[in-house]
């Protein structure tokens, strides 16, 4: 198996001083520098994925605005792929699927944000489209969400979310699990 990891929205929008900021962002973005460091170290390739609003009233990710560029901790080097996205699943609209394809990359690790929206789709649709997915749980964030007017923590959340992957979409685990296998 060769394995590609996809990096998924770590951008400003989502850090504190961003307009959507998340739950454990900065232990998020720290674990993920971690797995990336550790991909270019074992030749495993990185895909970044960056999300932009095509709406210019957009009130998040405003294409040219400093909430979208990627997070510094995590910005990718040399030749690693940035693929722009305007919807949550990142395969929607994008070249993704032809950059793993063309780095022959037949299994896939993900991390970033938000938990329960574009990690959600693009674990989804990379396990309908075949690849072993594993999902590095502490490498992703997301936040309290509102319903019927009851408020779901951000950490039950990120839990339900890791909770169906792990159920029927691949493997979760911890980035310390996944570096020292």
């Amino acid at each position: 198996m060769k394995p590609g990891l996809i990096v998924v929205d770590l951008q400003n929008e989502y850090l504190p001083t961003g307009k959507l900021p998340l739950s454990g962002i900065e232990v998020a973005v720290a674990n993920a520098a971690r797995v990336i460091a550790h991909a270019r170290n074992s030749k495993i390739p990185v895909f970044h994925v960056r999300h932009e609003s095509v709406d210019e009233d957009a009130p998040i990710f405003v294409k040219g605005s400093g909430g979208v560029e990627i997070i510094p901790a995590v910005t990718p080097t040399g030749d690693e792929p940035v693929i722009v996205k305007n919807h949550i699943n990142s395969f929607r609209d994008t070249d993704l699927k032809q950059q793993l394809d063309a780095h022959g990359i037949d299994e896939v690790i993900v991390i970033g944000a938000m938990s329960h929206m574009c990690i959600d789709a693009v674990v989804r649709a990379a396990a309908d489209m075949g690849y072993p997915v594993t999902v590095l749980q502490d490498a992703c964030a997301t936040l309290d969400l509102t319903f019927a007017g009851v408020t779901v923590p951000a950490a039950q959340v990120h839990a339900a979310m890791m909770a169906s992957f792990e159920f029927g979409y691949g493997t979760v685990k911890p980035v310390d699990d996944y570096l020292s296998a």
